[in-house]
């Protein structure tokens, strides 16, 4: 097995794909089977690289300038996995329908869940969590050189859980009315994981020192954030024995295949003998 699957940090995202179904982990993260490609991954792209540019730019940018940011990086991402997968028969899409076709669609629905981000946040403003903005009481946060400031926003986080390094990025942390921060995460399709919100309040507690007891999500389906998530209780322990479990089978060579209706949405199931003796 390769060391550097053994040795790496670990992320949500590993412990997610090994809990699901160990083969695909292996396959992807072992094996480094190419996985197919998938426009709702690059919408899902596009779609945090407009939100996170608007809110680093204190929401001044207009509402038509993250719509063209996320049809060029959209684009750009479609463009260059055509270019190494031209057969778009090969390509992974939802409901069965045409590539081509979904290709499109998407890039029509990403541009519309920009849109009602910037309006959402323009409407409510919610207040992007920054390390030092103490330092700015009185003065305009705006006028603070950036180097004297880490936003909560794509912010990353390496921290040590179980004897675990864990690893990975927040896409948004936002200041609460009574001192504490909100884990928040943008989704742009329906997949949406507690452990991942419980991760992120273990690792801002741990790494930023700020307390943490609810998290939520954006759904860029709805144009709305989700009902908050109570973390209080949430303890280093309980996340940290996932990982730990995780990282034990990983290093024990534990790799079960776990096939089932979500083998449908596996990108390298074209690499899987498990899926394919299924019929």
């Amino acid at each position: 097995m390769s060391r550097n699957i053994e040795t790496q940090p670990r992320s949500v995202s590993q412990v997610d794909q090994y809990e699901k179904c160990g083969w695909q982990f292996y396959l992807q993260r072992v094996e480094r089977v190419v996985p197919r490609p998938a426009a709702w991954s690059f919408q899902g792209t596009a779609f945090h690289s407009a939100a996170e540019k608007f809110e680093k730019e204190y929401r001044e940018p207009s509402e038509e300038e993250m719509v063209q940011l996320f049809s060029d990086q959209y684009s750009a991402l479609v463009n260059k996995a055509m270019d190494k997968e031209p057969d778009l028969n090969r390509w992974m899409t939802a409901g069965g329908k045409p590539a081509g076709q979904d290709i499109e669609e998407r890039y029509r629905l990403g541009q519309s869940q920009v849109r009602d981000y910037v309006r959402w946040s323009e409407e409510n403003q919610p207040e992007i969590w920054m390390e030092g903005s103490d330092l700015w009481d009185g003065h305009d946060i705006a006028d603070a050189p950036m180097h004297d400031l880490k936003m909560g926003l794509e912010l990353y986080f390496k921290v040590e859980l179980g004897g675990v390094i864990v690893r990975g990025y927040i896409d948004q942390l936002v200041s609460e009315d009574d001192g504490s921060v909100r884990v928040r995460d943008l989704k742009t399709g329906s997949t949406k994981s507690h452990f991942q919100l419980e991760t992120y309040a273990v690792a801002v507690r741990k790494q930023f020192g700020e307390g943490v007891n609810r998290g939520d999500w954006y759904f860029g389906k709805e144009g709305r954030l989700s009902k908050p998530v109570d973390l209080t209780d949430v303890t280093e322990e309980q996340v940290a024995a996932r990982y730990v479990e995780m990282d034990q089978g990983v290093k024990a060579g534990r790799f079960e295949a776990k096939t089932g209706f979500h083998c449908r949405f596996c990108d390298v199931s074209h690499a899987c003998t498990f899926y394919r003796s299924r019929g």
